[in-house]
């Protein structure tokens, strides 16, 4: 018999919305749920993936390496980890995908969404996530609490223009995908913004498990 597929799950957004805070209160309910889940991040989630990261978060490059770079780390990350995953029937949560390229290198460095599509057709043309939510904030209020949180990035230190095209890059995602993305306010309180990322989770594994009882029967 084969093994239903798993779920795949992203979070995206600015540097600064609070992304990666809620990526682990998601996988801590999930595997509360008795879920099988693989938690990751882009770019890295191997090791190939964690050296590139390091390369393009760090130095200076063409924009076009830059673009380049994240796919081959994401070809990587796709073969040996998401998908292996998905068809095991875990699940699997991925801090940013293919909809941060479409958002940084295609909205904020001005490269265009038909090079990005370009890549994405290549790399993984039959696989979308079932979720996406887009952790969304005003860019005043993510550049203040990147400021008292860490060093700046290579990403994190552009100026406000970049984060501006990068915000409505997003947002123009999720106008073409609405069945897909659910956008968040992130701007409200920490557990108000879990609360409501948890219960559509749970709306979303309900489905997946109804379906996973069909595909059984």
């Amino acid at each position: 018999m084969t093994t239903p597929r798993g779920c795949f799950l992203t979070l995206e957004g600015l540097d600064g919305a609070g992304k990666s805070t809620h990526v682990l209160g998601l996988v801590e309910h999930l595997r509360g749920r008795g879920l099988d889940v693989v938690c990751t991040r882009e770019p890295g989630g191997t090791e190939m993936g964690e050296a590139l990261r390091q390369i393009v978060l760090s130095r200076p490059m063409q924009l076009e390496t830059e673009l380049l770079l994240m796919f081959a780390a994401r070809c990587e990350h796709l073969r040996t980890v998401i998908e292996p995953a998905l068809r095991a029937g875990k699940w699997v949560v991925c801090d940013r995908f293919t909809d941060a390229s479409y958002a940084y290198q295609g909205g904020g460095r001005g490269l265009g969404a038909e090079r990005v599509g370009a890549l994405e057709q290549w790399v993984h043309p039959h696989l979308q996530p079932d979720r996406t939510w887009l952790f969304d904030v005003p860019l005043a209020t993510a550049r203040e609490r990147l400021a008292r949180s860490r060093d700046l990035d290579r990403f994190e230190q552009e100026g406000a223009d970049f984060f501006e095209r990068t915000r409505a890059a997003y947002h123009e995602r999720a106008r073409l995908h609405p069945d897909r993305f659910r956008v968040l306010d992130s701007s409200r309180d920490i557990e108000e913004v879990r609360a409501e990322l948890i219960a559509q989770a749970m709306e979303l594994e309900q489905a997946w498990r109804e379906g996973r009882a069909g595909e059984k029967a």
